[in-house]
């Protein structure tokens, strides 16, 4: 492998990521609406198992916000590549940050886009543990701002059944059949080999906060891997975008978003 090649192998996961709007795109997609909506995807830079990538809940939140963005005249915004990932410290390779900086981010992006114009911001949150999110949502909205947590465990549901994911929820927890389809749709170079005899399952977690994920598995995989295909993760992102209507509904409506 050549020096290019070797470079091609390194970007290639992350190619198409960054948004290329310019700020007349912005302006000229604000022009005539009553509320613009800003999409900001939240990952995890955190350990996915042996063949899905540590940036893994930054791709599948990027490929939800970039599914939204083509279906919904949203102002889509670069991700937030890490978050709090202390249950998957034992792995290396994994980075958090405390859910505080993570707090304070979010509310620092919110400011920044209300001083700019954009007075309205959905999450798009790919990291189950980044729990801090749904805080600040309720504590902006009660604020009298306009803020979403998207998706919700009923929208993952929904997409789970549409698109034949076999898995519950329940176990599908950590680099199971969801999160491996989803890549194999989206960015199938980013695997390695051995998802399909990496199946793991451990139900019940009562102690996961306590513990960390190494009390329930030693690869790092919670779920069912060998089950995922593109197919499955085409369908979802798919409901998902779909899901996503009843947000925009609410978000540009006149009235109070409280309850989001």
């Amino acid at each position: 492998m050549d020096g290019s090649q070797k470079r091609s192998a390194a970007y290639g996961p992350v190619h198409g990521l960054l948004p290329a709007d310019t700020t007349e795109d912005v302006r000229t997609r604000g022009a005539g609406v009553s509320r613009q909506i800003a999409v900001l995807p939240v990952g995890s830079f955190e350990q996915h198992g042996p063949f899905l990538p540590l940036a893994t809940d930054t791709l599948v939140a990027c490929a939800i916000a970039r599914e939204i963005a083509d279906a919904f005249p949203v102002h889509l915004l670069p991700p937030v590549t890490i978050s709090c990932s202390h249950e998957h410290a034992a792995w290396p390779g994994t980075v958090s940050l405390s859910s505080v900086t993570l707090h304070a981010v979010i509310r620092d992006i919110a400011d920044s886009l209300r001083r700019s114009g954009v007075d309205t911001l959905v999450l798009v949150n790919g990291h189950g543990g980044n729990y801090v999110l749904g805080n600040v949502v309720q504590e902006s909205s009660a604020r009298g701002e306009r803020m979403a947590l998207f998706p919700a465990p009923e929208d993952w549901e929904t997409a789970r059944v549409r698109a034949g994911v076999a898995t519950s929820l329940l176990t599908d927890m950590h680099a199971g059949e969801i999160e491996t389809s989803i890549l194999l749709h989206t960015h199938p170079e980013s695997l390695r080999p051995g998802y399909e005899t990496s199946d793991h399952t451990a139900d019940d977690r009562r102690h996961l906060l306590t513990l960390g994920m190494t009390a329930y598995t030693d690869s790092g995989v919670i779920g069912r891997p060998s089950l995922g295909s593109a197919e499955k993760g085409k369908e979802i992102l798919a409901s998902l975008a779909d899901s996503f209507a009843a947000y925009f509904s609410l978000l540009t409506s006149s009235s109070s978003p409280s309850g989001v």
